[in-house]
């Protein structure tokens, strides 16, 4: 019982947050030599540069033709909106389902689909508020097309944000992509927009808390239509 309970805390972690621990932890050592105040606000925040970068292993659900979130957060807009152009998907708006992640969520990407990547483009941009609607365009942003199974087409998008600075994609061009299956992050406090294909309604509501690689956004089989939800 006593090591299921740590299991709960304890949490592996990303390749990425060895070295940001080790400095957040050199940092806290020289504060505390300092003055012992400050060493204990180092120690807060060393925490917090662990919970940060920590990568939880997730329950996927593998029924064909579910489509998962691809970032813990919550579901900040649903609507139309057309595909980033430099993915070639043509100038038709598709089902945008946009999850915001804050600095307190983990922020591993996960597939949201099972299909193979055909095309991966990085493109600069701005800082803003990941969670406002313009920063789907003008912001940093790395975009992945993937086609499904059945030839249809869902794209994939991280979005750098305000205090974020690096994204990190480690899916291919011509890589087979499994459901849930980790191709990426981003520093710190972010969003990942996903767009889903013609006809494919969301099953998720505004405001809705989501887990990377659990929660179904989308059922490529069902023909129920778009969520709506209240607070309660």
């Amino acid at each position: 019982m006593a090591a299921d309970m740590l299991s709960t805390v304890i949490k592996p972690l990303h390749r990425e947050g060895y070295r940001f621990l080790a400095i957040f932890g050199i940092v806290t050592l020289a504060l505390y030599f300092v003055w012992a105040p400050l060493g204990w606000i180092g120690l807060g925040l060393t925490i917090w540069c662990y919970y940060f970068f920590r990568d939880p292993d997730r329950i996927t659900p593998t029924r064909p033709g579910l489509i998962v979130s691809p970032a813990d957060g919550v579901v900040s807009q649903i609507g139309p909106a057309v595909p980033p152009a430099e993915l070639g998907l043509g100038p038709a708006p598709m089902t945008r389902v946009s999850v915001f992640m804050n600095v307190f969520d983990c922020h591993v990407n996960r597939a949201p689909v099972g299909g193979t990547v055909t095309r991966i483009v990085y493109r600069q941009g701005k800082f803003l508020n990941a969670s406002l609607d313009k920063a789907s365009e003008d912001n940093e942003r790395n975009a992945l097309a993937i086609r499904l199974d059945d030839g249809r087409m869902l794209a994939v998008v991280q979005i750098a944000g305000l205090v974020a600075r690096r994204i990190l994609c480690d899916a291919v061009e011509g890589e087979r992509l499994e459901t849930g299956q980790r191709f990426g992050m981003i520093r710190f406090g972010s969003r990942l927009d996903t767009y889903l294909p013609e006809g494919v309604a969301p099953l998720v509501a505004e405001g809705q808390t989501t887990l990377a690689g659990e929660t179904v956004l989308a059922d490529l089989a069902s023909d129920e239509p778009a969520r709506s939800g209240t607070v309660r």
